[in-house]
């Protein structure tokens, strides 16, 4: 299953480049404090800067070896209690021995770890409170890092439930209306009814798929649109005409099944039923770089004010759109988004955005 890191989870794990530098020069502002802290405690055992060096040194250390070993998928099959005592006792080592004798080398002294008297017991004292710190850091970290995932995985969850409910209630009556034409073209047009049969069976067969899987395709979603707009044309008659655009290279990106069907309801409703004469439905997929852009665009009376739609509770279909919201707030984070747009001179374009 595709994995979208909340922000929440981003910030305490950096995935990247520029988080792990924010990450280390927060660490050198935080052993700064612990080096200042040590020495007005125990005024006149070391100097500040002796003390700096010694404790940035050991602190930065550990805090490098802990961010490589959780970049290795291997500590994460791990049981948490072992991965836990693995990295306490690997960052010990590194803090203790490699970032005293940086310090050391740092400070054109001679290497040695353990010296005799007060001061030699300075560098342990230092990397045993250090270390402490570190490892209290990363523990915390790792606890609010498993509740984030936790209620981002809890708003998913929720938001899949509203979304089946949704369309548990919109089925039986798009299904009754399918079923009350039929009846009246097996006499009048069989080909047609024939025709409309298939398409329904396409349709059923895709939304009992839908609630089964997380993840589906632009293909597999696009079958299931074609599907329904086939079903609604046959209704409609000449009121309706629809077109599908998705470049075959795009056919295998992920999304979330049936994440497009409410706004196709929503611009047959309220864009095509409404108005006199025939409209039109038109579905377009693009690779705008670092996002899919998905657009439902219709050719009905449009919006009540010519402007992009604020927000979930302004707009047509407000109901249908809150739940794609919340269901793209739950898969893909601020990273997700849906905006109306009025047409010119009518009509509106529903705009969906996702990660790739």
């Amino acid at each position: 299953m595709r994995e979208h890191l909340t922000a929440d989870h981003r910030l305490l794990h950096p995935t990247t480049w520029g988080g792990a530098g924010r990450l280390l020069a927060g660490s050198v502002i935080f052993w700064a404090v612990t080096a200042l802290l040590l020495h007005q405690a125990v005024p006149g055992a070391q100097s500040f800067g002796r003390l700096l060096v010694l404790t940035e040194s050991v602190g930065l250390t550990m805090t490098l070896s802990i961010l490589l070993l959780r970049s290795t998928s291997a500590l994460w099959r791990l049981r948490p209690v072992v991965r836990g005592l693995l990295l306490a006792m690997v960052a010990l080592a590194a803090g203790f021995i490699a970032g005293h004798a940086i310090a050391l080398l740092l400070l054109g002294e001679p290497m040695q770890l353990v010296g005799i008297g007060a001061d030699g017991l300075v560098p342990i004292v230092v990397a045993t409170l250090v270390a402490g710190l570190t490892l209290h850091y990363f523990a915390t970290r790792e606890q609010l890092s498993s509740e984030a995932a936790a209620r981002s995985e809890a708003q998913r969850l929720a938001t899949e439930a509203q979304l089946r409910l949704l369309h548990t209630q919109l089925e039986p009556h798009m299904l009754f209306n399918t079923l009350a034409n039929l009846r009246s073209l097996v006499s009048e047009d069989p080909a047609a009814a024939e025709r409309m049969i298939d398409q329904l069976i396409t349709y059923l067969r895709g939304s009992l798929a839908a609630s089964r899987a997380p993840w589906t395709t632009l293909g597999a979603e696009f079958a299931q649109l074609r599907a329904y707009l086939e079903i609604m044309s046959t209704r409609l008659g000449p009121r309706i005409s629809f077109r599908l655009d998705l470049p075959p290279q795009l056919a295998s990106v992920a999304i979330a099944p049936m994440l497009l069907q409410p706004l196709v309801e929503n611009a047959i409703k309220h864009g095509v039923e409404p108005q006199v004469g025939p409209g039109a439905i038109d579905i377009a997929v693009r690779d705008s770089g670092n996002c899919i852009e998905i657009s439902v665009s219709d050719s009905g009376p449009g919006l009540p004010t010519r402007r992009v739609d604020p927000g979930p509770e302004r707009g047509r279909g407000s109901y249908g759109l809150q739940h794609v919201r919340e269901r793209l707030q739950a898969l893909y984070g601020a990273n997700g988004s849906l905006t109306l747009v009025a047409g010119d001179p009518k009509g509106v374009t529903a705009i969906v955005r996702f990660p790739k």
